[in-house]
């Protein structure tokens, strides 16, 4: 869609809301591509440092923003000249945070080539079918998951596969003992069966092409525009088989804006941001790797944020100012003894995304750091970000109000929006939704309707724009014909001083059609059944008190440690056994 559309005459009241000094529009961009905003930014931030990867020892490593434009140049000389990719071709990027995942990232976009992001921890069988579906001709992969890689391609070989390291780029002496670490002591690195070239041999083959024959990188990007395809970005597959959002450069860059729109706090060249979300996710794709660019912040890279302690020395080594996360990792870090005992001093303020950030969440995190932690909304086919709590206008519960150049609705059955207060299907309209999935017509016809992209989850707009979301239409729980949303027996969940961590589902029940499920993570052993059912009376009306309650020691997530209902689901029904009867 295109970012100058504006929406004169339509009903924006949640403008009122606005940070002071933000736009309500987002007029163009200041960049046509990726690639140009990565060349403009580079130049003006020069050896300051862009990227720093912890890893949990403390060791590291750190690129400047010049070092990160250059190296990225040479990985797009890389690809067009020496591997002999064409525009428009798919490269696969399949690795945890680290220094390589932006050489290679801003190596593809400025290259014309299309970035598939792919979650590094896929079975073989998963990552073959996203690459049947999406046709990569090259992978850039880290080692420690390049075993996969005969499985994967079986039936669909990929010509240039690319090797990395999670230590890639850190000094010597560092990524020698990591090397020797996951070698020889948790051998989690085997030797690469396949056909390879390694990162930095790649890089040294891009440079020694560009000397040679005096290659322009900017001339690979010049017929793009905002447009052409950059990414792309294949959803969880919460709803049947994962699809590839096609997302352009018009519509990163202009979420990438609409973001910083929203958080005006920020200083240009004067933030630490801490990436522990894997930025092969979405929404770290945006807000952590393009928009902490696009201000010039040190972004302090976690390759794995798992167990949480591998943070520790993150806090304790860097004046971190900015975070973004999820309700899970929140919840974790005011858990941990070592956070609680020094919480960080400098950080300012907390993204959340990805999943519902529950209000007992953000309140017991402000009271442990001081910093406001601020929900937005948003999905994978808009690039991610539709809506965020301003800075200061904050609502317990909410998701926040649109971001600029962007309009909400909750929708009924038949398209038409409702009014406020009124539940619907959430449905938007913006610069950032995506042109639609990659090659699957029918989907898309069924996702984009009448202008709007509908987003699945059912919500509710308030008087003022501020939108909540009620819960995903496909997990609403219905007992005895009445709906029950599982997000709001959660939140109740989570009041408890008892519960670590909480998930629900809707279960198989012969007199009600569907009995509420509880799973539960306690805080202490003595936490009971009933003890939760009793919580839940006090709180909610008498069809939404779990009829079951099962106790875990833990919950299924996602790589982003978003927890995965459809797992609990799965499991639910392959039991096929008839329900526990209540406590």
């Amino acid at each position: 869609m295109d970012a100058s559309h504006g929406h004169q005459g339509a009903d924006r009241r949640w403008t009122a809301f606005y940070p002071a000094g933000a736009s309500t529009e987002i007029e163009g961009t200041a960049y046509r591509t990726i690639g140009d905003l990565v060349r403009s930014v580079s130049a003006t931030y020069g050896r300051a440092p862009a990227f720093t990867t912890c890893l949990p020892n403390g060791m590291n490593g750190t690129l400047s923003f010049a070092q990160v434009d250059e190296m990225s140049d040479a990985f797009a000389v890389y690809l067009r000249e020496v591997a002999g990719l064409a525009p428009g071709d798919r490269v696969a990027l399949q690795m945890p945070n680290g220094l390589a995942f932006p050489v290679a990232a801003f190596g593809i976009f400025k290259a014309g080539c299309v970035l598939v992001n792919v979650n590094p921890l896929y079975t073989a069988e998963e990552m073959a079918r996203q690459f049947e579906d999406a046709e990569p001709r090259a992978l850039v992969i880290v080692d420690m998951f390049a075993g996969k890689i005969p499985a994967a391609t079986r039936g669909h070989p990929i010509p240039n596969i690319v090797v990395t390291r999670v230590a890639e780029f850190l000094p010597a002496l560092p990524r020698g003992i990591v090397g020797l670490v996951q070698r020889w002591w948790d051998r989690s690195v085997a030797p690469v069966e396949v056909p390879h070239v390694r990162l930095p041999d790649a890089l040294e083959a891009g440079r020694a092409h560009r000397t040679r024959d005096h290659v322009e990188v900017d001339a690979y990007r010049q017929a793009l525009g905002p447009g052409d395809l950059a990414c792309l970005q294949y959803t969880g597959g919460t709803t049947g088989v994962a699809k590839g959002a096609m997302l352009s450069h018009g519509n990163l860059v202009a979420n990438m804006e609409q973001s910083l729109e929203m958080i005006p706090a920020l200083t240009r060249g004067g933030e630490v941001a801490l990436t522990a979300l894997p930025m092969y996710h979405i929404f770290a794709f945006t807000v952590n790797l393009l928009a902490m660019y696009r201000i010039g912040a040190r972004n302090v890279l976690i390759p794995g944020p798992r167990p949480l302690s591998n943070l520790r020395r993150a806090f304790e080594n860097y004046r971190v100012t900015w975070m973004s996360g999820v309700n899970t990792l929140f919840n974790g870090l005011t858990n941990e003894t070592w956070f609680l005992d020094s919480p960080p001093r400098h950080l300012r303020l907390a993204s959340a995304g990805g999943m519902a950030l529950q209000t007992a969440v953000a309140r017991r995190w402000e009271e442990v750091t001081g910093a406001p932690l601020l929900q937005g909304y948003g999905l994978t086919e808009t690039a991610p970000v539709l809506a965020f709590n301003p800075l200061g206008k904050a609502r317990d519960g909410s998701i926040g109000v649109p971001v600029p150049s962007t309009l909400m609705a909750c929708l009924d059955d038949d398209g038409r929006p409702v009014p406020p207060g009124t539940r619907g299907e959430i449905a938007a309209k913006g610069p950032q939704v995506m042109a639609g999935y990659w090659r699957r017509p029918d989907e898309t016809a069924q996702a984009l309707q009448g202008g709007w992209f509908r987003t699945g989850d059912i919500g509710v707009m308030d008087d003022d724009g501020y939108f909540h979301v009620v819960d995903r239409k496909k997990d609403m729980v219905v007992v005895s014909g009445f709906n029950v949303y599982p997000n709001e027996v959660e939140e109740c969940l989570a009041t408890h001083p008892g519960v670590l961590e909480a998930a629900v589902i809707g279960v198989p029940d012969g007199a009600s059609g569907e009995a509420v499920r509880a799973y539960v993570v306690a805080r202490d052993r003595g936490l009971t059944e009933q003890d939760i059912r009793a919580h839940c009376r006090a709180h909610l009306t008498a069809y939404k008190v779990p009829r079951q309650v099962v106790f875990r020691d833990g919950l299924p997530k996602s790589p982003v440690g978003k927890i995965l209902r459809k797992d609990l689901r799965a499991e639910a029904l392959a039991e096929g056994a008839a329900p526990r009867a209540a406590g």
